[in-house]
């Protein structure tokens, strides 16, 4: 768990430094990706891409690791303390959430907000 640990923690701070190649580096070609902001999900690195620049020309979200647990299946849970702000820094959200990690070839191959 600790190698899978060390990627998420990686892929949380390039999202929150805005390094989209970084996150992208990180996550399978494939990978499927929740679309939290409009809804549904966002297939392979293109489709990631696209959607967190819409978001992010409307949304500041800062998202921070809090806790890691290793679920029965291989998936991995994060709880994450996720911050939304507008653009003029109001804040939008400020939530507890947990991500649902699941792998393949080393790699970030699905998320699923719970």
């Amino acid at each position: 768990m600790d190698d899978y640990q060390n990627l998420l923690n990686q892929a949380y701070e390039a999202f929150n430094a805005r390094d989209i190649d970084a996150v992208l580096a990180l996550m399978h070609p494939t990978v499927d990706w929740p679309n939290g902001w409009e809804g549904g999900y966002v297939h392979g690195h293109d489709e990631v891409r696209a959607y967190w620049v819409r978001q992010w020309q409307q949304l500041n979200p800062k998202v921070t690791p809090t806790a890691f647990q290793l679920k029965p299946g291989g998936e991995i849970e994060v709880e994450v303390h996720q911050v939304v702000r507008d653009l003029d820094g109001q804040a939008v959200a400020d939530d507890q959430v947990r991500h649902i990690y699941t792998f393949a070839e080393g790699k970030i191959m699905k998320m699923v907000i719970d």
